[in-house]
């Protein structure tokens, strides 16, 4: 008999359900058994991203600074142990593997047809198993200080950290994930195993498996693998980011053939437990306002200011909130000119209540699907456990949105007087 506490998360709507297990090692494991899926997809995550440069635990007097892109620098030497390479262990079983470090997460993860404890098993022994050496590390920073110099040359990504720095004073989010070939420089082994040791807490950290498993196997191994450890009651500092932008404008030269553009409205950041629904909100706000049925977006594709293209996106993180569009254009400025104007007349006018109610039946409809895959299902409990909701959370807010909360939306998130953008020519 299991000793584990756990929980049981059903969603009325659409019966669907897994399970969260509290595992005396400290680690939540997510479960979602989907037997009618020959593919099973297993994920674990840690809440450590770029942004997170400044912290302590109970073993700290006070905070500590550490170099941009050691969350980064820190997933690439996690694959590498004493003895062998983790992406050869998971060859041999057949299993696809792959890791990612963003703003706020890094996540590890593999996708098999057959092997899956075999799999498993590797991936609960390397994360736990970290091997960094004075020669290993110098011998990464020259592979990671490739990749950084590479990345400069990718016009998009340079125009989307162009628009964070012409947005953010403060904040690490204006900061490149992998860092800088200068900040690297200052990582050495210490630092790394003070980070893991920090991070890779499993009271920091969680397990998501969905598609065709056995659960009693699956934590028949998380038993036999996870090394409980102490909670280090972690903290994260973060700087006081003004609300204002720093700069309206901010230009490249580039070798492109059409230039490029990214334009943020700055939004004040949502209180966490708030995040969820002020991102419903603002998507669909985003949707009415440039969406293909919008009167700006028919303006703009109309009048040659853009291709067929003009990207949307809702950019959060703790303490950071805005709305971005994103596209290409002979004439940028006209583009920015268009999109103020639609905001103004959206503001005067009023929104469309029947696209509004057509908008949001397509969004539910998207969320829904997102669950319909081991890869989608495993993504979203992990995504929305580090945030302290369940995975259906996305689709009840949703469901609630009403017209009312995006006209007032429309009047607290868009302030046209603090927005910038960013050209790549």
């Amino acid at each position: 008999m299991r000793e584990d506490r756990f929980d049981i998360v059903r969603d009325e709507r659409t019966s669907r359900s897994y399970k969260i297990v509290h595992h005396s090692s400290g680690l939540d494991i997510l479960l979602a058994p989907m037997k009618d899926f020959v593919q099973t997809s297993a994920m674990i995550g840690t809440k450590y991203g770029s942004v997170n440069n400044c912290f302590k635990t109970d073993e700290d007097e006070d905070f500590v600074r550490v170099p941009d892109g050691i969350a980064h620098y820190l997933e690439h030497k996690l694959f590498e142990n004493d003895d062998s390479d983790v992406f050869e262990l998971f060859a041999e079983t057949g299993a696809d593997a792959n890791a990612m470090t963003g703003f706020e997460n890094t996540i590890y993860l593999f996708s098999c047809t057959e092997n899956f404890c075999d799999s498993l098993r590797i991936l609960l022994d390397f994360v736990q198993k970290p091997y960094f050496t004075q020669e290993n590390v110098d011998k990464e920073r020259g592979i990671i200080a490739q990749e950084i110099k590479m990345t400069l040359d990718l016009p998009k990504r340079r125009c989307f950290f162009e628009l964070l720095n012409a947005m953010y004073h403060v904040h690490p989010i204006k900061i490149d994930i992998a860092g800088s070939v200068e900040s690297i420089e200052e990582i050495t082994p210490e630092l790394l195993y003070k980070c893991y040791d920090s991070f890779y807490d499993l009271n920091n950290m969680a397990l998501a498996i969905a598609g065709n498993f056995d659960e009693e196997e699956a934590l028949a191994i998380c038993d036999e693998l996870l090394v409980p450890c102490k909670d280090k009651k972690l903290e994260v500092s973060f700087p006081d980011e003004p609300y204002e932008v720093v700069k309206r404008r901010t230009e490249l030269k580039f070798s492109v053939g059409v230039p490029m553009f990214e334009i943020g409205f700055k939004c004040r950041p949502a209180e966490e437990k708030l995040m969820v629904k002020r991102e419903v909100e603002a998507d669909l706000l985003l949707s009415l306002l440039a969406g293909r049925m919008s009167p700006m977006y028919k303006e703009l594709t109309s009048g040659g200011l853009i291709n067929s293209e003009l990207g949307r996106e809702v950019f959060d993180s703790r303490g950071v909130f805005s709305l971005i569009l994103s596209g290409e254009s002979n004439d940028p400025d006209a583009v920015l000119e268009c999109v103020l104007k639609h905001i103004r007349l959206a503001r005067e006018n009023g929104l469309d209540r029947a696209q509004f109610e057509l908008l949001k039946k397509a969004e539910y409809g998207m969320t829904v699907r997102e669950l319909n895959t081991p890869d989608g299902y495993a993504e979203n409990m992990l995504a929305f456990h580090f945030y302290g909701l369940d995975t259906f959370e996305l689709q009840r807010r949703i469901a609630q949105v009403t017209f009312e909360d995006i006209e007032k939306a429309l009047d607290e998130l868009i302030d046209t007087e603090n927005y910038s953008i960013s050209i790549i020519r």
